[in-house]
């Protein structure tokens, strides 16, 4: 995935979406607010089992994949909030992009409100790192690694909740 791309290339990211939504991945539907804080919940529901857990380095793996899946809830809240629903990760980042990025002025204004570039890294950099975790034979994930993914992933659940509060 080249976050970079998707950021500058608007008619690519168009046309990412468009693909998407062909293959019925991508959905819009109407207004669900109850969904909505439901993903955001299961995103808590993740980072308490994640706390609950998170001293048992010998588990770091599982530790990265329930990072992951909180972050994924979060995200899958914001977009229903804009009337979409997906079924692929992938596409659920191109929707991310869409409704939620800004632009550099617009950023100087709202600076936390917004889905930055370095969120789309994390949420890549996460997903990849979760197919890992799952299925390779190797466990390569060290304390640090996951501390600075826990702390990412709790400033995006924190940004998600502030971004269904707003009307942005």
């Amino acid at each position: 995935m080249d976050i970079n791309k998707l950021f500058s290339d608007k008619k690519f990211l168009e046309q990412e979406i468009v693909f998407f939504t062909e293959k019925k991945h991508i959905r819009k539907i109407g207004s669900n607010p109850e969904l909505a804080q439901s993903h955001l919940k299961k995103a808590r529901h993740n980072m308490e089992f994640y706390k609950l857990n998170k001293e048992q380095h010998k588990f770091n793996d599982w530790l990265v994949v329930t990072l992951y899946y909180s972050l994924y809830h979060s995200a899958l809240a914001l977009i229903t909030r804009k009337k979409y629903t997906s079924k692929n990760h992938y596409a659920t980042i191109l929707l991310l992009i869409k409704e939620y990025a800004i632009t550099r002025e617009e950023a100087k204004l709202l600076n936390e409100l917004s889905i930055s570039k370095e969120d789309a890294e994390l949420y890549t950099q996460l997903k990849d790192d979760r197919h890992d975790a799952s299925y390779a034979t190797t466990i390569k994930f060290n304390n640090e690694t996951i501390e600075e993914y826990e702390n990412k992933v709790l400033d995006f659940i924190n940004k998600a909740e502030e971004l269904m509060q707003s009307n942005h």
